[in-house]
């Protein structure tokens, strides 16, 4: 399973936000590729980089900070927020990112969807963002009506390379990841699931991977920039355990 440290880039800059507010940010960093290079350096196989500004716009606002991150390392990129057409999809994997992550599309534009899973097969990353169950949207300021579990369903025959699964009320709250709903994705899911929301602790980390092999990630982001888990001792009890 990877540890998969995350860049939130707000106005270009690391920042975390607490549950998805906009408005309850807390800056980390101006150097964002100095950032993505000491993930390299701690051993990070992937980097998970989300344009705040882009989803809550609904187009890309950091592509050339994301471009830059690209290129300063030399292990996989992976990109979401305000990925809403396939000329976008195309500019970030001919960047040289590996996978985009498709969040409101995937829910409100399925042709969308459709046509990057069939022109990027195993290159688009779901992105499950839910609040008590249902999928939100707009950078997380709107709630749909969808259950994650019916998206999931809905979306089993195309070519989608992972679900990442966040859990809103769990994000950048530090308590830990709601194992209870991972375990309702894993089983309703056809893909490889990510897991992303809550993570703090290493136990927290073995619990995530103890729901099986279909989980082959769990991205973590505010309990790495805080100090309160370490990456390289987070993959040193992986490999342990």
């Amino acid at each position: 399973m990877l540890v998969i440290p995350a860049i939130d880039l707000k106005d270009g800059r690391c920042v975390r936000l607490r549950q998805g507010d906009m408005a309850a940010e807390t800056v980390y960093s101006e150097d964002i590729v100095a950032v993505a290079r000491n993930w390299q350096r701690c051993g990070a196989g992937l980097i998970h980089v989300v344009d705040l500004n882009g989803a809550v716009g609904g187009e890309p606002k950091n592509l050339p900070q994301i471009e830059a991150v690209r290129k300063a390392v030399t292990v996989d990129v992976q990109v979401g927020g305000g990925i809403r057409t396939i000329e976008t999809v195309r500019r970030y994997l001919k960047a040289g990112v590996s996978r985009v992550v498709l969040g409101t599309a995937a829910l409100t534009d399925r042709a969308f969807l459709e046509q990057a899973c069939t022109e990027f097969p195993r290159q688009v990353v779901l992105g499950l963002d839910a609040r008590d169950g249902k999928v939100a949207v707009k950078g997380w300021t709107a709630v749909s009506e969808t259950k994650a579990i019916d998206l999931l369903r809905e979306v089993r025959g195309l070519e989608i390379g992972a679900v990442i699964y966040t859990d809103i009320a769990r994000d950048g709250m530090l308590n830990g990841p709601n194992l209870t709903a991972l375990k309702e994705v894993v089983a309703f899911s056809a893909f490889p699931v990510i897991a992303s929301g809550g993570i703090s602790r290493v136990e927290d980390l073995l619990a995530v991977r103890s729901l099986g092999p279909q989980i082959t990630g769990a991205i973590v982001g505010k309990a790495l920039y805080d100090g309160k888990l370490d990456y390289q001792t987070a993959l040193a009890a992986l490999n342990k355990g």
